[in-house]
């Protein structure tokens, strides 16, 4: 038993303020609220899924009457009023200028310290890793929680928390698996690939642990199906819960006029995944017959291939880079534009696409991962990779504004049907309960 770890039930919770706790002692039921620890190892709100789905996961739990403390290392995310922060610090050395002379003598004092450090000027990714560590260490002052849910960390932490009698689930987006397949593909020189590999070296790690874990979680039947591959576990050890979309936020502006031909992308890593250089590539295709068309793309641009693509197309004076728009910005720039493109190989949900089709705009996306179970049949689907393909589908569009409007529509009311983030809540809470009869038994 892990030490000074509390496991938790509503005969024996101890006492303690708010109003799960009250209704714990009041009811004693079953189905009465629950504690919730959502574990994130990095909650960035800006790049990537990681962040937005804390954000509106623990704010649709807490809206059904949970309790719920975020713990995680930085970048920490943007929370609600409602949920708690609990800021679990690592050495964040990606936001450090040299790394190398990041180095204190205090790191000999912690392990988790001296790993991350070590680790990170060797070429590895550990922040999992030791976020499981200090995890572990700082839920041995006994905090009552009813269950953990692990934010795809999939560490060695993790599992000695279910080991030790907690109550555990754990959250797949995807295999970061296909990460390092797609980024070797595209990578030729030797020594890259061998960095690349290094970097990606935690997937041992995560492997182990999945095939020990006993709730597990997939954002869609992709990522479950991919996992499954992957990892080498049974798909029917999995649930399917699709993350929704804050329908609230990401609307139709109606007194906003549309930007004619401005295309709009997302690509918060400059990395092969995104499939980025394959958008360009169409772009240029379209842009010579289309003088006023314009690309904006939701990122940083960052010298490298991307960059120097852009220069040897000569589109680098029709495209743009936005970058740290907060949710409102960000739904206002889904709005503007003619149509938003989703080039990625791969994407285990594709928020991008479901929030743009939340605000009406029509959407090409490709058929890579999951996006074909968020798209559906209201927006246009084609292979990944494929440049004239993207081209063809962006143009079709263009030149018909009754399908524009006809995908405006579809999208809009199948993200309103179909992916809500209270739908999916009450799936997690489902989860969460059986795990803790599971872990009490």
């Amino acid at each position: 038993m892990l030490d000074g770890y509390t496991r938790l039930n509503p005969a024996t919770r101890p006492e303690a303020s708010g109003p799960a706790d009250e209704a714990h002692s009041k009811s004693g039921k079953t189905d009465a609220p629950l504690r919730i620890l959502l574990a994130s190892y990095r909650s960035h709100p800006r790049a990537g899924g990681q962040g937005i789905y804390v954000h509106y996961l623990s704010r649709a739990l807490v809206d059904l009457g949970h309790h719920v403390d975020v713990i995680s290392g930085p970048p920490y995310p943007d929370l609600d009023s409602k949920v708690g922060l609990i800021k679990l610090p690592s050495l964040d050395l990606h936001a450090v200028p040299n790394a190398l002379f990041a180095f204190r003598w205090r790191f000999l004092r912690s392990f988790s310290d001296l790993y991350e450090w070590g680790a990170h000027n060797t070429g590895k990714f550990s922040e999992p890793y030791t976020f499981g560590r200090r995890l572990t260490k700082h839920m041995k002052s006994g905090r009552p929680y009813d269950i953990i849910h692990d934010n795809q960390s999939l560490s060695w932490g993790m599992l000695a928390l279910q080991r030790s009698g907690a109550p555990l689930v754990s959250t797949i987006h995807h295999p970061i698996t296909m990460d390092l397949k797609i980024a070797l593909e595209a990578e030729r020189r030797l020594h890259m690939r061998f960095f690349l590999r290094r970097w990606h070296s935690f997937l041992t790690m995560q492997k182990k642990v999945v095939q020990q874990l006993i709730h597990l979680i997939a954002v869609s039947e992709c990522t479950r199906h991919d996992v499954s591959q992957d990892f080498s576990i049974d798909e029917t050890q999995m649930d399917v819960i699709h993350n929704g979309v804050d329908t609230d936020t990401f609307r139709p502006y109606p007194d906003m006029p549309v930007k004619p031909d401005t295309l709009m992308t997302t690509a918060s890593a400059d990395v092969p995944l995104k499939g980025l250089i394959y958008l360009l590539k169409a772009f240029a295709i379209l842009a010579k017959p289309r003088p006023n068309l314009t690309l904006v793309v939701i990122g940083r641009l960052r010298d490298g291939p991307t960059k120097n693509l852009l220069e040897n197309l000569g589109i680098s004076d029709r495209v743009s880079f936005r970058s740290d728009l907060d949710t409102d910005e960000l739904a206002c720039a889904y709005a503007q534009a003619s149509i938003v493109v989703c080039p990625s190989l791969y994407e285990g949900f594709g928020f991008p696409a479901a929030e743009a089709m939340a605000c009406g705009t029509p959407v090409v996306a490709t058929t890579g991962g999951a996006l074909p179970e968020v798209v559906g049949d209201a927006g246009l689907l084609v292979p990944p990779k494929d440049p004239q393909a993207l081209a063809h589908a962006i143009a079709s569009l263009l030149d018909s504004p009754a399908l524009r409007q006809k995908l405006s529509r579809e999208g809009r009311k199948r993200m309103l049907e179909k992916f809500s983030w209270k739908t999916a809540a009450r799936s997690y809470e489902t989860v969460y309960r059986r795990a803790i009869a599971h872990a009490h038994h």
